[in-house]
């Protein structure tokens, strides 16, 4: 008997299954980030999102600095949906058009992601997330980095943008390729798709001032507030970053990084175990530099006890108290952190002046605390 002729149907193009992205369309606007501290080039994007026009973007920059979770905060505030496709040296037009599936026994046709954002009646945006690490078969963009649509071949169907339609790329090179190897599998990118990027916007670590914010908006949310070790931390990652580009270290801290180390904090509640645990990934001679780094710098964060009509309560960071072991309980319920270097308990000044009475039944104390110089990479 003659093999069965499958037929080839197209797929609903209202419902489409994306096979890089995951969801239906009323679920891509990203959910806003209570943490996150816009900076940057973050209203420089969300000045072009919300014009509508058709302006591709291409961002770069070091790792874990924030680059797709700008652009997926810029989208949630918005409104937009967001449709990130990761890209990968496998990557290939059928990942990212559409492509012909087996369901139920029929061979279907279904759109990609990059379809389904053009088609958006709701202005799609598509990241393109690492692009550098793409080869030439994503080179089937050309058209829709035009912003004249793309014709499906496999279908013969014609796909036109809807309004308000953009693209945004980001990596962490230009697209020149990584001769350092810090970014393993990077590519060199053709420069005709290069030149349909009519923005290049370079990305930089956030400044000391605001990472300091995002740490401390970080901690509160996961209920372990201590800025002191949140300052200590931007002072250590900036050390670091500063030998970093003075070629002294071949590793750096990144944003991303500093979040694991107050995350690990919350977990454990010590210090130094956060820090070990950040930098395990590190080979030895790496981790025991950025280890002994962070003890000179915690070393020399001096907390000078002042009576209180030196310190002003209303101003002090901090306040130590005097709790004896078997208080110590009661008053860590209550929010107390144990300072493991000073060996003491104490609140932050926002926790003392929110119940004063309380906390001075306990002889709390204001602190006042010696900001941590800037210094010099000291290799």
């Amino acid at each position: 008997a003659p093999a069965p002729v499958v037929t080839a149907t197209v797929a609903p193009t209202a419902v489409p299954t994306l096979a890089l992205t995951g969801g239906e369309r009323s679920t891509l606007v990203p959910s806003k980030i209570s943490t996150y501290v816009p900076w940057g080039h973050f209203s420089d994007i969300t000045s072009i999102i919300e014009s509508k026009m058709f302006y591709p973007i291409f961002v770069t920059g070091l790792s874990g600095n924030g680059k797709t979770t700008m652009i997926d905060q810029v989208c949630a505030k918005l409104k937009r949906p967001c449709y990130r496709i990761n890209i990968t040296a496998q990557t290939d037009e059928d990942d990212l058009l559409g492509g012909f599936r087996l369901i139920n026994g029929e061979t279907v046709w279904q759109d990609g992601p990059v379809v389904a954002a053009m088609e958006d009646p709701n202005g799609g945006v598509l990241l393109l997330d690492e692009i550098d690490l793409g080869t030439a078969t994503i080179m089937c963009l050309q058209s829709v980095l035009e912003g004249k649509g793309v014709f499906l071949k496999k279908v013969n169907r014609w796909v036109t943008p809807q309004p308000g339609f953009t693209v945004v790329a980001t990596a962490n090179t230009k697209g020149k390729g990584d001769d350092n190897g810090r970014f393993a599998g990077t590519n060199i990118m053709n420069e005709a798709m290069l030149d349909r990027f009519p923005v290049t916007l370079e990305q930089q670590y956030a400044p000391k001032t605001t990472e300091k914010k995002i740490l401390h908006k970080v901690m509160k949310s996961l209920g372990e507030i201590d800025k002191p070790f949140a300052d200590l931390l931007v002072s250590w990652s900036d050390m670091i970053r500063k030998c970093y580009f003075e070629d002294a270290v071949d590793e750096i801290i990144t944003t991303r990084r500093l979040v694991n180390v107050a995350t690990s904090y919350a977990i454990f509640g010590e210090r130094k175990k956060a820090i070990e645990m950040a930098v395990a990934r590190f080979d030895d001679a790496t981790k025991e530099a950025f280890i002994s780094m962070y003890d000179k710098l915690d070393g020399d964060t001096i907390m000078t006890e002042a009576s209180a009509d030196v310190v002003d309560a209303d101003t002090a960071t901090r306040f130590d108290l005097t709790v004896s072991f078997d208080e110590k309980d009661t008053v860590k319920m209550k929010g107390a952190k144990w300072d493991k270097l000073g060996k003491k308990w104490y609140v932050t000044g926002d926790d003392y002046r929110s119940d004063r009475d309380y906390w001075n039944g306990w002889q709390a104390t204001p602190v006042a605390e010696v900001a941590v110089a800037d210094e010099k990479c000291p290799f």
